[in-house]
């Protein structure tokens, strides 16, 4: 049965490995850009923390935009989160075999594009302005990071599900997605690093050696997309039609999608 589904979807599996790879080569590289010396990131042009992160805010909102618009990221549903992937896999939107596969790949895919922006760029990705784009917990402590972990985590698919299930709106989920990228990046970074997917964090904390409170990283994402769908299909979906809750907002050719 096992062997069976990944015959079947091998495919769809590989591409959540790369996209999450290439999110990561992303989040390093521009993270780089703005923050190492050597990019300038200690001019007057980015001298403003906020600024500096919303710079970075942006090229991830838009990297992750185009992941989940492209061709690739279209057939696999581009969940490229393991807490996501978990979330759609309660409302019945992908099936169990494919769910563990697509984790598993997040998890390798994530790890292999920082492997690789490491061996291709040692020395600026070690930076300590750099350090791999590990997120630890901020200026508001465990408690704090957990807690804000798992109120964006629960706003992200909060927005996925109102957006998708629209008729209106459901074409910009995507988009939707990667301007709260951008906003959190921006406004709650300092806070928590900003992760909101498990396997973003261990692609980073492996490499790093940076193991710092992991568990929220893991419990708090997870959690708080579990939370959003208990409370939409129960106060804010008509329950006589049925969810759809694709990323891109549409089925597309995506064949480990549930209807």
């Amino acid at each position: 049965m096992i062997k069976d589904t990944f015959i079947s979807h091998w495919k769809e599996y590989l591409i959540e490995a790369w996209g999450l790879g290439t999110f990561m080569i992303s989040a390093i590289f521009f993270t780089a850009l703005v923050e190492h010396p050597a990019f300038g990131g200690t001019t007057a042009l980015v001298d403003e923390p906020v600024l500096r992160r919303l710079l970075i805010g942006l090229a991830m909102g838009f990297t992750a935009v185009g992941i989940i618009y492209s061709p690739w990221g279209k057939k696999s549903g581009a969940h490229i989160n393991p807490a996501v992937t978990l979330a759609f896999l309660k409302l019945g939107k992908i099936e169990k075999g494919d769910a563990t596969f697509y984790i598993i790949f997040q998890f390798v895919g994530g790890l292999t594009g920082v492997i690789l922006a490491g061996v291709l760029f040692p020395a600026i990705v070690t930076h300590p302005k750099v350090n791999y784009a590990v997120t630890v917990p901020g200026s508001l402590g465990v408690t704090g990071a957990f807690l804000l972990e798992m109120l964006l985590s629960f706003t992200l698919f909060m927005t996925i599900l109102f957006a998708s299930n629209s008729l209106r709106y459901a074409r910009y989920t995507g988009i939707f997605a990667g301007i709260w990228l951008a906003i959190f990046i921006t406004l709650e970074a300092p806070f928590s690093g900003m992760s909101i997917n498990p396997a973003r964090t261990v692609a980073s904390a492996l490499p790093a050696n940076v193991w710092s409170s992991l568990w929220i990283y893991f419990v708090a994402p997870i959690l708080g997309m579990w939370v959003a769908t208990i409370l939409y299909p129960k106060y804010c979906h008509n329950n006589k039609e049925r969810l759809k809750c694709h990323m891109s907002g549409h089925k597309n050719n995506c064949c480990t999608y549930c209807e």
